[in-house]
């Protein structure tokens, strides 16, 4: 129990009685005071005869005010203070200088109070602390458990893929790399028209941007299974609206109408991203990185009180619409923070979006985790990850995750404190990998030395395994898979120790196909039987990345169907919970020409005599009438123009007559004109 706590306790026991503090001193009775006063004679004349009863005098002093400080309590906390300074280990016989400020009068019991209040500050202050890190470590462990009891490598989820706030900013990363000065220089918030914003994790607001308002956008928890919380985001009836207005705005193909749309709704949420793209189209990046901040705020603003971005246990469903604008806001921003030069705020982005929906992965950030891993230098996780999650996720049939691995071990080698040993393990396993994977996946290594610059040895190019005939007799879905990989991470391999180790396994693996190795043979039948097609989700992220390589590789059912990039292939069997209402045709189909000529002139004009749906019942009656005068018209009409009869030339006896027989009927006057 704190000191604190103790007096309160003992205060409530003690009573009534109200302190003078001004009373309160180490001898309070008259007779005390009168032989505090004839001690203080015996000192003065001691000193004046001799110094070496000074010491003397002064020690009995001071014992017999202490003897009588301890018989004569009336203050009920200098049993405490001296409790404290018994615990403390400093005593008043040792310290004269303490001893005559514990003797002076006035201020004796408020310097007391006030070192109390310190030590007990400094107590509560340690005590939280040490119950927040409990609560903290509690917490952790919880959290860890509840990871741990979920299928498909739940314990993966916490131990690789954990998100930390602090990596999810960017200034994080960059003051790594350049310093804390280099980054903040000397920034000052200004006090004077600030405007005060919600704290969050993934950005941070700024002062050029709009007042924020609640845009119509929240968050709801639909269930919890198994220790994950699924969530989904809802939009209210004017946000729906806005909505509507959007979409007219996209078929009109006029950015001009998103701006103007953005103009009324600051954060909206799909304008703001529709615009992203047309700025960075027009290389306006600073914008369009800008635009994409904006829509994360306004989603962090409408996050549910339980929804966490580093727990691993809340996910977002892709096939509801509302939640897809915030996979492709993340997405988004993960790629500007990449080209920013930030590969590990990115990694740390790009693990989130994978723990929204781990199993079906919609935006399959596997094709792109190696990759950012790889630029981190994060190579110990990405091979955990690689072996905790082959097992039920066949990771070596991608790829990337094929050559990735291989690299991996090589850069783990070439380590200055790795063991010697250490060093020669992971070489040959970097070797075996890089052979296994260049027999699996043929194709990558022809386009990787193009983009590489650099030209390959005549064996090589000439030979069949690697020839352009591995590239014609790959399947489409593997082409589109290997031209991605290949178009992304081409600058890895551009390292002069990393190409002679290519080329010493591309050796290898030539001696093995000349040798007939039974595994060439098993990979190509491996290759054959599966990458007949890809699925819808690899589909969307080889539209996201805008890697030119693999764009070219898409079929020709995804390339012939409008690609909207607020929405780029949604899924077939999306969960609608709102639907577009249909707009109103203008005018039917089987309108004549003239018909259609008189709407132009009289928008209430039918032909067939049907009323078009007002809301005024006058203006209707008004319209009524009119087209039956206007029918009256159109039957007069085709009355006179089935009663007109053209009056037909004079037929020529021979219209076969050459030139100079019209010639010659022509006058000799004529002629002279």
């Amino acid at each position: 129990m704190s000191t604190r706590a103790l007096r309160r306790l003992k205060g409530k026991q003690r009573g009534q009685e109200a302190l003078d503090l001004g009373d309160l001193s180490l001898g309070d009775s008259p007779d005390e005071q009168a032989e505090a006063e004839v001690g203080e004679e015996q000192l003065d004349t001691a000193n004046a005869a001799n110094v070496s009863p000074l010491s003397n005098s002064k020690s009995s002093s001071r014992k017999t005010k202490t003897n009588k400080a301890q018989k004569n309590f009336r203050n009920i906390y200098e049993l405490i203070c001296d409790a404290e300074n018994e615990s403390d280990g400093v005593s008043p016989d040792k310290d004269p200088e303490k001893h005559k400020a514990s003797g002076s009068k006035k201020n004796n019991n408020k310097d007391v109070e006030n070192q109390d209040q310190e030590h007990e500050e400094e107590s509560t202050k340690g005590a939280a602390t040490e119950n927040i890190d409990l609560l903290l470590e509690n917490l952790e462990l919880s959290n860890g458990e509840s990871l741990q009891s979920e299928d498909c490598g739940g314990s993966v989820r916490r131990s690789v893929l954990h998100v930390e706030h602090r990596n999810l900013n960017p200034e994080t990363e960059l003051k790594r790399y350049f310093g804390a000065r280099a980054i903040l220089g000397d920034q000052r918030p200004r006090q004077r028209n600030r405007h005060f914003h919600r704290s969050t994790w993934m950005t941070s607001p700024k002062e050029s941007w709009p007042r924020f308002s609640r845009p119509g956008i929240s968050m709801t928890l639909l269930e919890s299974k198994n220790g994950v919380h699924y969530f989904t985001f809802e939009h209210n009836r004017d946000y729906q609206q806005v909505q509507f207005k959007f979409l007219d705005a996209v078929e009109s193909m006029d950015p001009n109408n998103i701006v103007a749309l953005l103009q009324l709704n600051p954060y909206h949420i799909d304008s703001l991203l529709q615009l992203s793209d047309v700025c960075r189209i027009q290389e306006d990046q600073e914008m369009a990185r800008d635009l994409v901040e904006r829509a994360l705020y306004s989603f962090e603003c409408a996050f549910h009180p339980l929804f966490s971005l580093t727990s691993g246990t809340s996910q977002l469903d892709y096939l509801r619409p509302e939640n897809r604008a915030f996979y492709l806001a993340l997405y988004k921003h993960m790629m500007f923070l990449e080209k920013r030069g930030c590969p590990r705020t990115a990694l740390e982005y790009c693990k989130l979006i994978l723990c929204l929906d781990p199993d079906s992965d919609p935006l399959c950030m596997l094709l792109l985790i190696d990759f950012l891993m790889l630029r981190s230098r994060e190579y110990k996780p990405l091979l955990q990850l690689y072996q905790d999650w082959e097992e039920h996720r066949n990771l070596s049939q991608l790829p990337n995750f094929a050559f990735s691995c291989a690299l991996c071990h090589f850069h783990l080698s070439q380590q200055d404190d790795v063991d010697p040993e250490e060093s020669d393990k992971q070489r040959r396993q970097a070797d075996q990998m890089l052979q296994s994977a260049l027999i699996m996946f043929p194709g990558v290594l022809m386009p990787l030395l193009d983009l590489c610059t650099v030209q390959p040895d005549s064996t090589v190019s000439s030979h069949s395994f690697f020839g352009p005939k591995s590239q014609i007799g790959q399947p489409l879905a593997l082409a589109e898979l290997t031209a991605l990989y290949v178009g992304r991470t081409y600058g890895l391999w551009k390292e002069a120790t990393v190409m002679l180790w290519l080329e010493e396994s591309v050796k290898e693996v030539l001696r093995r196909v000349d040798a007939k190795d039974p595994l060439v043979e098993d990979c190509e039948n491996k290759r054959k039987q599966r990458y007949q097609s890809a699925p819808r989700n690899i589909h969307r992220h080889v539209l996201l990345s805008e890697v030119k390589e693999a764009t070219s590789t898409l079929p020709l059912e995804v390339t012939t169907q409008p690609v909207m990039g607020f929405d780029p292939l949604p899924p077939l069997d999306s969960v609608i919970s709102y639907t577009r209402p249909e707009r109103q045709r203008v005018g039917a189909s089987n309108e004549s020409t003239l018909s259609l000529f008189f709407r132009s002139l009289l928008p209430n004009f039918n032909l067939q005599g049907g009323l078009r749906q007002e809301d005024d019942m006058e203006v209707a009656r008004a319209g009524q009438e009119l087209n039956q005068e206007v029918n009256r018209l159109m039957v007069a009409m085709r009355d006179m123009l089935a009663n007109i009869r053209f009056q037909e030339p004079p037929r020529e006896d021979n219209p076969y007559r050459d030139e100079d027989e019209t010639d010659r009927m022509v006058p000799d006057q004529m002629r002279k004109d």
